[in-house]
């Protein structure tokens, strides 16, 4: 193929986009989709009246009509907009509403995460119907639509354990419906480069079932987080004395820690309310900045004197995979939370070597 057709829903910042570019595999985006963490009241059969009682065209017309009213923008739009080259009609608001039967045979990769949501058993056998009402549902039923040569599902490991199994049961065996070939594991970030202690579920499945894929073996960590450090930080990152003695307390271990090599994992609320990984910087490497000596406390860790600072965006980024082209275009809050959200890019790089490697695609 000249170029891989790639469609992405939950489609975030883009790390499929990003692990395709630094493999240097060129490719075309068919769509993508992600509603930027906006959620509309009503039901998706009350939104299906309404646009039958609406003069819209087209009910995607009509949905995206729904989601401009609301009061908060579409910042994940806004991001991969800014990064990536796809046109108005290639983006959708709300995954619900993708007919993958027009896209039929035009897909080579579908790629995409769901909430791990709980949905009861219809019966006997655990059909995509049984599915349907939840994200899982729209992400399988894409699958089936589209007929992708190649599929990833990512998710958090706890989907495999969610409602002592019984989720994962039905969702392996919707998987199994599908007519793919497919293999699922749990890989972690800081076995494949990037010091971030971050494990995902990643599932692939495949059309030719006269082949066999390989999940990717990791490797031997070499970096730490203090190689992904900008050199100079704005004030604004700094703690003040709550901050500075609330990520010091061992009683917060296991919700902000300082100076680790490995960070844990970051998440949506990662830096906020002190929530995260941060930086201690000792005092003689601010001293004589009044912006940051204004702002930070200046307190005690480990027996030495300085501040303690957040994790900047491009820090945050740069430990998921990103390159520092990648543009940030969204307010401080959005960026952090889609940076949370983002799948760690170089795990996706060795997935997809392994799709090349495996000739499944």
């Amino acid at each position: 193929m000249d170029k891989l057709n790639l469609a992405t829903i939950f489609s975030g910042i883009g790390a499929i986009e990003q692990a395709l570019i630094k493999k240097k595999i060129p490719y075309n985006i068919i769509f993508a989709s992600d509603n930027g963490e906006r959620d509309l009241i009503c039901s998706l059969d009350e939104l299906k009246i309404k646009f039958e009682d609406s003069k819209k065209k087209s009910i995607s017309e009509f949905v995206k009509n729904q989601y401009d009213s609301l009061s908060k923008p579409n910042y994940v739009k806004q991001s991969y907009f800014a990064n990536y080259s796809i046109r108005e009609d290639q983006w959708y608001e709300d995954v619900r509403f993708i007919d993958g039967t027009k896209y039929e045979g035009k897909v080579d990769m579908l790629v995409g995460g769901s909430p791990c949501q709980s949905f009861s058993i219809i019966g006997k056998r655990a059909g995509l119907d049984d599915a349907r009402g939840t994200l899982f549902y729209d992400f399988a039923r894409l699958v089936k639509e589209t007929k992708p040569k190649v599929f990833i599902f990512e998710n958090v490991p706890g989907m495999l354990t969610h409602d002592k199994g019984k989720t994962w049961k039905q969702i392996k065996e919707i998987f199994e419906s599908l007519d793919y070939k497919f293999k699922y594991t749990v890989l972690n970030s800081k076995d494949f480069g990037i010091p971030q202690n971050r494990k995902r579920l990643f599932v692939v499945g495949w059309k030719d079932k006269n082949k066999e894929f390989y999940f990717p073996r990791g490797k031997e960590l070499t970096t730490t987080m203090f190689d992904y450090l900008e050199k100079n930080v704005a004030a604004r990152h700094f703690l003040g004395k709550k901050g500075f003695e609330f990520v010091t307390n061992e009683k917060y271990k296991n919700r902000a820690r300082v100076n680790q090599e490995i960070i844990q994992t970051q998440k949506a609320n990662q830096q906020f309310n002190w929530n995260g990984d941060f930086v201690f910087v000792p005092y003689e490497d601010i001293k004589n900045n009044k912006e940051i000596l204004e702002r930070a406390y200046i307190g005690i860790f480990k027996g030495e004197r300085g501040a303690i600072r957040q994790l900047t965006y491009r820090e945050s980024i740069r430990l998921m995979g990103f390159p520092d082209d990648f543009k940030i275009v969204v307010p401080n809050v959005p960026a952090y939370r889609q940076i949370g959200n983002s799948i760690v890019v170089t795990v996706l790089e060795a997935i997809v070597e392994e799709i090349y490697n495996c000739e499944i695609l």
